[in-house]
């Protein structure tokens, strides 16, 4: 009976070179440093040394000040296009904020002082909304779930157990806002159909924070079918003239001159 050879044999004559081969030193002085000796060749690997430039720089700092300043123009032009094509979906949905009549209107047509009350049901179901959404989404035990994707073992599902917890607390405890914006939130998606939440560092309260962002303060090309795959996402973040100076000297914001941004907001 013949016997078939393996597939991924062993070359013939590995072991004895093996055993010929003078054996490799290696050292460890340092955690972070290691030398290895082969034949007399000395091989010394050392951890790459911290850049002065850091990851997360502001590229602002380093670009040309005039390509900086044209990169600005057509970004601006670009933004105020986004604003002109969605000016459609901007009427309606200040006609739809009419419809709620949380304003008091003083009429003159088709007389003075005529009725100017709008029925309450779209108020009504935005309430109910709201607060059915609010309940679901923010219980009392927190908001964070964890989910172990893969084999479930004690150590993993401790580990689980505390990153849900940690989320817990800094949402609830830490961050004040969260819930407040949170139902703002769920206001907004029932009136306008589009809800969205920012989540960063504030180096001004040093800390995490999630606010609401309304609709109409987050421009994207009206053709965008979503976020992910948009040409431009921009955020209208309105600051006052004392919380930007902080936010620049945080290193947030790149210093400019505040004429010029509040000439730019009184022209729009």
């Amino acid at each position: 009976m013949a016997i078939e050879k393996a597939l991924y044999e062993l070359p013939q004559g590995l072991e004895a070179a093996s055993a010929a081969m003078e054996p490799i030193e290696i050292e460890i002085e340092d955690p972070e440093s290691i030398k290895i000796g082969i034949d007399g060749l000395e091989i010394e690997i050392k951890p790459e040394e911290e850049s002065a430039d850091d990851f997360d720089a502001n590229l602002a700092e380093y670009i040309d000040k005039g390509y900086l300043s044209q990169m600005c123009n057509e970004l601006l032009g670009d933004v105020e296009g986004d604003v002109s094509s969605r000016k459609e979906w901007m009427q309606t949905y200040t006609d739809g904020i009419e419809l709620l009549g949380m304003k008091i209107e003083l009429r003159s047509e088709p007389w003075e002082g005529a009725c100017g009350v709008y029925h309450p049901l779209l108020s009504e179901a935005l309430v109910k909304f709201q607060a059915e959404t609010v309940m679901e989404t923010l219980p009392p035990a927190g908001p964070v779930k964890t989910v172990v994707v893969g084999k479930e073992t004690p150590e993993i599902m401790a580990c689980a157990d505390r990153v849900q917890k940690d989320m817990n607390y800094q949402i609830t405890e830490k961050m004040p806002e969260y819930r407040p914006e949170h139902e703002r939130m769920c206001w907004g998606l029932g009136l306008s159909g589009n809800a969205f939440k920012k989540v960063y560092f504030d180096p001004s309260l040093n800390r995490q924070v999630a606010l609401f962002v309304p609709a109409e303060d987050l421009i994207v090309p009206y053709g965008a079918s979503d976020l992910q795959t948009a040409e431009r996402v921009t955020h209208v973040m309105r600051k006052t003239e004392n919380e930007l100076p902080i936010l620049q000297v945080a290193g947030f914001y790149l210093y400019i001159d505040f004429s010029i941004a509040i000439s730019f907001l009184s022209n729009n």
